[in-house]
């Protein structure tokens, strides 16, 4: 096996952009071999920034986004719905945004969250 060019690689920064918010930079594949890496990376910056109001996912750098890819935004977009942050994919490339129409998951994924329904009296 061979290793893969810089390009394919993934990288991840991540910067605060606000008192709430949280910027992670995607560079490089977001496949089968570094879907678990870009979850727990996401995982990592929602513990230690607890309060965060918004997440924003820079994907103008992503080369390519395979089906596992596709699971990790799924994912993200659950584990970030379950703490009230809201997940915003920015500059997102054709590819992926033929990924998420083709799937049905570009409405999921980039739609505004729903507030909350409050019970009638």
């Amino acid at each position: 096996m061979t290793d893969a060019p810089p390009a394919r690689i993934l990288r991840l920064s991540s910067t605060l952009i606000g008192p709430d918010a949280l910027k992670i930079t995607v560079r490089g594949e977001l496949d089968v071999d570094s879907a678990p890496e870009f979850q727990d990376a996401v995982a990592e910056q929602l513990t230690a920034h607890a309060g965060l109001r918004s997440l924003h996912v820079d994907c103008g750098g992503l080369a390519l986004c395979d089906s596992m890819g596709l699971s990790a935004l799924l994912m993200v977009h659950r584990r970030t719905s379950t703490l009230g942050v809201r997940l915003h994919l920015e500059e997102r490339p054709p590819a992926l945004d033929r990924l998420l129409t083709v799937t049905g998951t570009l409405e999921h994924l980039t739609a505004p969250p729903v507030p909350p329904r409050l019970p009638l009296h």
